[in-house]
């Protein structure tokens, strides 16, 4: 009875990870001979693991991630021209937390977006905010709030993300509009959060297809600057049966 009313203020009380260790504690015969001070230990020991749980399904459900997998999943036999030295410093969040930039470049099916994702994903263990969006998706996003009236709201939001995943640059020229968008969200992000930026397009013809001079030479050295720029080559994924 006593066992009962415990479970049930427990509940009240939301600490659901707590909730399952008691009873499933109290189910183990070889912790019957643990201290209260111990048994209160564990059980408090399964509720912060419940809500790390809890908070990595809502940042990796909150980033949308196109693919989920892991930086484990990258294959490193595939001759794509991707170091395995800055591979290594990418697996830590320290990058992030000094508001670095990932530029991935190469062609179609090298596994720019599975390597974005994966670091996206490392991000999200770390407990760190991420969000994902292909380039075009983004323009029309924002167009759609500006219409909506949460346009700054939209802007706010983005900026706010610790890592942005923004995949697919540059697969058209952007209009004016795109540029000027593009500007204030790299803008507002500059030393206070990291973009991971994918493109077929070669970083040294960034410059000539944003277009106007001005706000490229703006928009790249807020982006080139402490950034890893990581250009891959080699065949396509999809042409063959190779992990990414």
């Amino acid at each position: 009875m006593l066992n009962e009313q415990t479970c049930n203020e427990i509940a009240a009380l939301r600490l659901y990870g707590m909730l399952q260790g008691f009873k499933d504690r109290l189910a183990r015969p070889d912790h019957a001979e643990l201290s209260h001070g111990e048994f209160t230990g564990l059980i408090v020991q399964d509720e912060k693991v419940h809500r790390e749980n809890q908070r990595l399904k809502r940042l990796l459900k909150d980033a949308k991630l196109r693919v989920q997998v892991a930086l484990e999943d990258v294959n490193h036999k595939h001759p794509r021209g991707l170091n395995k030295q800055v591979l290594l410093d990418l697996g830590s969040p320290q990058w992030i937390i000094q508001h670095k930039n990932v530029l991935l470049t190469g062609p179609t099916g090298i596994g720019k977006t599975f390597l974005a994702c994966a670091l996206g994903n490392m991000a999200a263990r770390a407990g760190l905010t991420v969000l994902y969006l292909r380039a075009p998706r983004l323009f029309e996003f924002l167009l759609q709030a500006r219409g909506q009236g949460t346009h700054l709201k939209a802007l706010a939001k983005i900026a706010k993300v610790q890592l942005l995943i923004l995949d697919d640059f540059l697969l058209t020229p952007p209009a004016d509009a795109e540029r000027k968008e593009l500007l204030e969200i790299i803008e507002d992000r500059y030393g206070a959060g990291s973009t991971i930026i994918t493109s077929q397009c070669p970083l040294d013809q960034w410059h000539e297809h944003i277009g106007d001079p001005t706000l490229a030479d703006a928009i790249l050295d807020r982006l080139f600057h402490n950034a890893f720029k990581i250009p891959l080559k080699g065949a396509s994924f999809r042409s063959g049966r190779d992990s990414k």
